[in-house]
C-alpha cells in the first residue's frame, strides 16, 4: 500500500494499481501589511496559512480499477464536505485533516455503451483545522 484517504486506497498489487502523480504540497504564512506615509510598507506575519495538496490519480480499466466509480467517490466527497487523514507511506501528510477542495475529471478512453476505459483526477485538498486553538 502506497497510502490512503478516507476509504480510497493508493496501491499497486498484481489485480489492482490506482496511484497518483505530481503530487505537490504548499505550505504558507500569512503576512499583512501596514502603509506607512512615505516609506515601504510594514510587514507583519500573522501566522500560518492552511495548507494545500494537489495531485492527480491515474485510472486505467487494465489495472483493476472501474474509472467512473473512483472518480465519482472523490466528487462525493466534494459534495459532502468530508475531511479525512491522508496518509502516504505510513506517515500522516501534515498535523491536521484535509477536506477535498475541487476535483476535476478527464475521460480519455470511452468504450460501446458508454463504458469510461480510462480517465485521469486532478484533486485538490485544503488542511481542515477543526477547532480555535
Amino acid at each position: 500500500m502506497i497510502g490512503y484517504f478516507g476509504d480510497i486506497i493508493f496501491e499497486t498489487s498484481d489485480q489492482r494499481i490506482l496511484t497518483f502523480s505530481g503530487f505537490k504540497r504548499d505550505v504558507k504564512g500569512r503576512w499583512e501589511k501596514h502603509a506607512v506615509i512615505g516609506k515601504k510598507p510594514v510587514s507583519e506575519f500573522s501566522g500560518p496559512d492552511l495548507d494545500t495538496v494537489t495531485f492527480t490519480v491515474n485510472l486505467n480499466g487494465s489495472y483493476g480499477v472501474k474509472p467512473r466509480d473512483e472518480m465519482e467517490r472523490w466528487a462525493q466527497y466534494v459534495s459532502q464536505g468530508f475531511a479525512g487523514v491522508l496518509v502516504i507511506g505510513g506517515r500522516p501528510i501534515g498535523d491536521n485533516l484535509w477536506d477535498v477542495q475541487s476535483v476535476s475529471e478527464a475521460w480519455d478512453t470511452i468504450f460501446n455503451q458508454g463504458e469510461l476505459y480510462s480517465g485521469k483526477i486532478d484533486v485538490t485538498l485544503e488542511e481542515y483545522v477543526e477547532e480555535i486553538g
